[in-house]
């Protein structure tokens, strides 16, 4: 009996040690598969060149993930999870539109200087042509636009727009804007630069907004209200 208990103990351990060593190998295939989209494109993402990336055997590929595709969408998702989880708290503690898009340009700053903008072009392109990336680009767009609209809905809610704007609407729009100015970015700086200074004399004109006393906040709020109106 005592040896049938010492060779179930044996094997839960070695059971153990294989998951740990199974779930090491997935995250070395994970995070060569974004090293191997920053550096060489996803044009050249072969199953070879991410296993050598990742210092693992190339079957192991097809083992973990079933395919270079299931590779790259399960990366994708990967790689937006560690970028948004690095940025949560701090998008956490904005209180303002401006302070928002500081963010974003501070944000775009560092997320150029590693490389993310130019992963997120090539994972763009790429869904273009592997279905199979489009769900899990969505995804993690979706994570940060989630992130966002937390944002929005907190800094508008004392502001007359809130009851004029859509925030799931809006915070779509701000991501989509930053992620076009990045790639836009590449080939006109200037222009790129043109346009973030603009999104900055937007959060100017909210924060003279916010700072309104009562009755020209009344003001503005209907004006807006009659404007709505009208556009119907």
């Amino acid at each position: 009996m005592s040896g049938d208990v010492a060779g179930a103990g044996v094997k839960g351990r070695k059971a153990a040690a294989q998951d740990v060593r199974s779930q090491e190998t997935r995250e070395k295939l994970l995070e060569g598969a974004l090293r191997t989209l920053v550096e060489q494109g996803i044009a050249k993402a072969s199953a070879r060149a991410i296993a050598t990336t990742a210092g693992v055997n190339q079957a192991l590929v097809f083992y973990h993930f079933g395919s270079v595709d299931e590779l790259l969408a399960a990366a994708c998702r990967h790689g937006a999870e560690q970028r948004v989880a690095r940025h949560r708290e701090r998008l956490r503690s904005i209180g303002s539109l401006t302070e928002l898009l500081a963010f974003g340009r501070e944000m775009h700053d560092e997320e150029r200087e590693a490389g993310h903008v130019a992963f997120l072009g090539q994972l763009l392109a790429g869904a273009q042509t592997h279905p199979r990336l489009v769900p899990a680009t969505a995804a993690g767009l979706d994570l940060w636009i989630a992130e966002i609209e937390q944002v929005l809905v907190r800094v508008l809610a004392e502001t007359p727009l809130a009851e004029f704007t859509d925030p799931a609407g809006l915070a779509r729009a701000v991501g989509a804007s930053f992620i076009g100015l990045g790639l836009y970015e590449g080939v006109d700086p200037a222009g790129a630069e043109s346009a973030f200074a603009a999104l900055e004399q937007l959060g100017a004109l909210m924060a003279a907004v916010e700072e309104l006393n009562p009755v020209a906040r009344k003001a503005v709020a209907y004006t807006l209200r009659r404007q709505s109106g009208r556009s119907r």
